[in-house]
């Protein structure tokens, strides 16, 4: 019997039963394992995974782990006091889009209203979830750990916060896209690009009240719905600028 010992530090404790929180984790093994397998065995997924240190050396996710390692795991947050000579991390994406599970609906919807590509949808199974986030290189967010950890997932995380006007400023922290936020430019319901519509073009589309009232439209590129700055305007840009001002509290 062989045994192996880990340390996993900051938000990866999130993952660990209480009693195994900010302490030396003993674990024993019988068969060699990549340590990639350890850890997700322990019940960290792999892509909240920033850097493995093994012995005082870094090591990527094919290490097979021997008996008596010292296992230090790290996830991105470390970078503020550590730089790790070898990232278990994939290369970072230069497009930023996402896919969410069915638990994260509202967050869908705030991702989209801050300009953001997200697909969601309250059928998606895990399976097809992970091939999404797989074949268009989409962010997985969700609150699942056992669909983070699929062998098909490179690029995941797993929202903490179950507050959603707290899973957005998660998200936006987690991966700085504070600058990046660009409202209303996606459809709310389907993720579409909206487009400016001259009013006579979908006067008979919208109510009596609004036509008189109201002269700017945009319409969906994919769903044709119709978006104009009617009540719900003011209480949308007030939720846009709360986002905005909290990066600047902090």
């Amino acid at each position: 019997m062989a045994i192996a010992y880990f340390y996993f530090h900051a938000e990866l404790n999130h993952f660990l039963p209480r009693h195994h929180k900010q302490v030396k984790i003993s674990h024993f093994f019988e068969e060699k394992a990549s340590i990639k397998d350890m850890i997700e065995s322990l019940g960290i997924p792999h892509p909240e995974v920033d850097s493995i240190n093994v012995n005082g050396e870094y090591v990527n996710f094919s290490y097979i782990v021997s008996d008596g390692d010292t296992i230090n795991v790290y996830p991105i947050s470390a970078r503020k006091v550590i730089i790790p000579s070898v990232s278990v991390l994939p290369k970072p994406l230069s497009i930023i889009r996402f896919v969410l599970d069915i638990h994260l609906g509202k967050l869908a919807t705030s991702l989209r209203l801050l300009g953001f590509d997200t697909l969601y949808s309250n059928d998606y199974e895990d399976e097809k979830l992970a091939q999404i986030s797989y074949n268009q290189a989409r962010i997985l967010l969700t609150r699942d750990k056992g669909l983070l950890m699929r062998s098909l997932i490179t690029y995941g995380y797993y929202v903490r916060n179950t507050d959603p006007q707290q899973q957005i400023l998660e998200v936006l922290q987690r991966f700085d896209l504070f600058k990046l936020i660009s409202p209303f430019k996606r459809c709310l319901r389907c993720n579409g690009l909206l487009e400016s519509v001259e009013k006579q073009s979908i006067i008979d589309l919208v109510p009596e009240k609004v036509r008189s009232q109201i002269d700017e439209f945009q319409r969906c590129q994919d769903c044709d719905r119709i978006y104009w700055k009617g009540s719900h305007y003011e209480r949308l840009q007030q939720f846009i600028d709360g986002v905005i001002n909290s990066q600047t509290d902090e």
